[in-house]
């Protein structure tokens, strides 16, 4: 239900296999309309969670916990963990250019004629059609790849070597921002984070072995910025709501890199959910993050769908592998601690109001 929400076809695959390891009903794998009523009464909060956790409130908990097939507030919590890791698990799929296994229906294949012949057979008993790729293409190095994805003639990426020195910039700047200064330049980013662009097209249809677990696929991700009024869904300030004492510190154990470029980044991904840090310069967004990142960013965090290979090839041209899959790994974990916030900001006022 969950991977559902972004037609990641990988993960799905994979939890249908452990599923059935498991001893897993096979009927279940069949949709929405064959799971036992509990599971589909989760549907509602999956699809907010996943697109749009602004929207969470009292009532939803109080749906699940209330009346037939109800759950208990610690199974609601297990629930919601797992749900949110999943949605985030999709962008950091996505995002790094993760596709089928080779023997996974609707994975890839080598292309050879010699194997033509099992292709069409073993084709022909699948729903979803392996992808060819031609076997030169995949004897090249992983690390020569982004030859193909040629730099921006309009807009050159800033190199590490000038990063770098914007960051030791911003790091010898001793004058202060006053609060009502930093608030400005919250919503300076916020602003512009809705006239941010994303990758790739809008998916046309949902596969079948995809759409059987999705249900309301109209609902996506709306820029928070656009959302309304803001004085029904006010920005979510964190110092309202300790992680620490509230949350489930989740995230601790990625020992996230605090340094100004990892810190900007976490904080513009929070920033495009509607959540914000009182004590952060959101100028240093603008100084540290080229649109072409934050078009990217937007994407694996909130249209992850969309984003492809060429589109991961595209960013951080100068960062070694493992660097750009730990940012991607950012954006999986502040996504995820951003759902959680709101949904256990939820529950507690379930709880005590």
């Amino acid at each position: 239900m969950a991977a559902g929400r972004h037609q990641c076809s990988y993960l799905i695959t994979l939890q249908k296999q452990e599923f059935l390891l498991q001893g897993g009903d096979h009927n279940w794998l069949k949709g929405l309309n064959n799971i036992p009523a509990k599971l589909r009464n989760l549907y509602d909060i999956n699809k907010i969670l996943a697109h749009r956790p602004w929207l969470l409130n009292k009532s939803h908990i109080e749906k699940l916990t209330k009346g037939k097939d109800s759950w208990s507030l610690a199974e609601v919590v297990h629930a919601i963990v797992i749900l949110t890791h999943f949605h985030s698990l999709c962008s950091f799929v996505f995002s790094c250019g993760v596709n089928q296994e080779l023997d996974q229906a609707g994975g890839y294949q080598y292309h050879s004629q010699d194997l033509a012949a099992i292709t069409d057979v073993t084709n022909s008993s699948s729903k979803s059609k392996p992808k060819d790729i031609p076997i030169v293409d995949t004897r090249q190095d992983w690390k020569n790849s982004t030859i193909n994805s040629p730099p921006s003639p309009t807009e050159p990426e800033v190199g590490i070597t000038t990063l770098m020195q914007r960051m030791k910039t911003l790091s010898e700047q001793t004058q202060e921002c006053t609060p009502v200064e930093l608030a400005k330049r919250f919503e300076n980013i916020e602003t512009q984070s809705a006239e941010i662009g994303v990758v790739g097209p809008e998916p046309q249809e949902t596969p079948a072995d995809v759409g059987c677990y999705v249900e309301d696929a109209s609902f996506v991700y709306q820029d928070f910025a656009k959302r309304g009024d803001s004085q029904d869904i006010p920005t979510f300030r964190v110092q309202d709501y300790s992680w620490d004492d509230h949350g489930y510190s989740l995230v601790n154990r990625t020992d996230v890199d605090t340094s100004r470029f990892r810190r900007a980044i976490w904080n513009y991904i929070q920033c495009l959910l509607g959540i914000r840090h009182d004590d952060y310069d959101y100028g240093e967004i603008n100084a540290l993050l080229e649109r072409s990142l934050k078009t990217f960013i937007k994407s694996a965090c909130c249209y992850p769908e969309r984003v492809t290979k060429k589109d991961y090839d595209r960013v951080l041209r100068e960062f070694l592998h493992s660097e750009k899959v730990h940012v991607n790994l950012m954006v999986q974990e502040s996504r995820m601690q951003a759902e959680l916030i709101y949904a256990l900001r939820t529950v507690n006022r379930y709880m005590t109001d």
